[in-house]
């Protein structure tokens, strides 16, 4: 459910964008495609192959999307928010490393 008025802020955002991702699969699908997307990143520049920079959002939108559409049934808050929602995918991922949220 899409708030009526705009978020002024990430720290507005956020409580919304976790509610979004109340089933663990889908949150585990994102923790794994956030996952690779930092992976692929290392190895893209450490490797110089520039090329692999056009696999980064299939990886970690692919992921997602699947977690979005077939487990938490909603639409990503990419299509709305897809700045806030960019950092979100990495805030939660941070917040899954320090056990404040839950796979």
């Amino acid at each position: 459910m899409h708030p009526t008025a705009p978020f002024r802020s990430f720290a507005e955002f956020y409580p919304y964008y976790l509610g979004e991702h109340s089933n663990p699969t889908c949150r585990r699908l994102h923790f794994v495609g956030t996952s690779l997307v930092i992976a692929l990143l290392a190895y893209t520049l450490g490797s110089g192959k520039w090329l692999l920079l056009l696999a980064v959002p299939v990886v970690g939108y692919g992921f997602a999307w699947v977690g979005h559409f077939f487990f938490e049934k909603n639409r990503p808050a990419t299509f709305t928010y897809p700045l806030y929602s960019l950092i979100g995918d990495f805030a939660m991922f941070r917040d899954v490393l320090l056990g404040k949220v839950r796979l």
